[in-house]
């Protein structure tokens, strides 16, 4: 389930749907490979191996990521705090501090949008911004934005790349990994400021 080239083989646009709307609108969802797999996506688009449209990825891709931030915005609206608090995982709680940190630094809608780059954080800020009582027309606004930047420049940066490569996909597995750190680096950043902020 977390390998993006047997989802994208077996479900092709309907798992990147059903992957953007579970990571993005279900607590369940924060381990789902969403970075890495809109870019392999795009990048298998580009090529002739599994024949997948670029626009109905994109289409997929968007239509989930709206759905689900939406989704779960309705949820911590309805009763997200206790759902937050109820939830054992340590990656989830430490999401929360994190999305948290960034409704602080940044405001409501830049925090939204960015939420959409960083792992897990995108997965637990739509219902923190429900929980925290964000308008929904605001959120709205906000969550399409950076669901839009997200999922169409993640995706068409793969396929920009799997273009001008020949034979690109024989590379996948490093490409995906570098995606994957390239996505973390947020969190990495936020984790030096933390510790240098407690050394001050």
């Amino acid at each position: 389930m977390l390998d993006p080239n047997w989802l994208l083989a077996a479900f092709g646009p309907l798992g990147v749907f059903a992957v953007m709307f579970a990571e993005t609108g279900l607590l369940v969802g924060f381990f789902l490979p969403g970075d890495s797999l809109l870019f392999t996506a795009g990048v298998l688009a580009a090529s002739s191996k599994l024949h997948l449209p670029l626009a109905a990825v994109i289409v997929a891709a968007a239509a989930g990521a709206l759905l689900g931030a939406q989704t779960g915005y309705v949820l911590g609206r309805r009763g997200g705090g206790a759902l937050l608090v109820r939830v054992r995982s340590k990656r989830l709680h430490e999401g929360v501090a994190r999305g948290s940190a960034l409704l602080t630094r940044y405001g409501l809608g830049k925090a939204v949008v960015l939420a959409r780059f960083i792992p897990v954080v995108r997965t637990v800020l739509n219902p923190l911004a429900g929980v925290v009582g964000m308008p929904a027309a605001k959120f709205a606004l906000w969550q399409v934005l950076g669901g839009l930047l997200w999922t169409v420049g993640v995706t068409l940066a793969g396929y920009a790349l799997g273009a001008s490569v020949p034979s690109i996909d024989t590379y996948l597995l490093p490409i995906i990994a570098a995606v994957v750190l390239l996505s973390l680096s947020p969190l990495l950043v936020e984790l030096v400021r933390a510790r240098r902020s407690v050394a001050r």
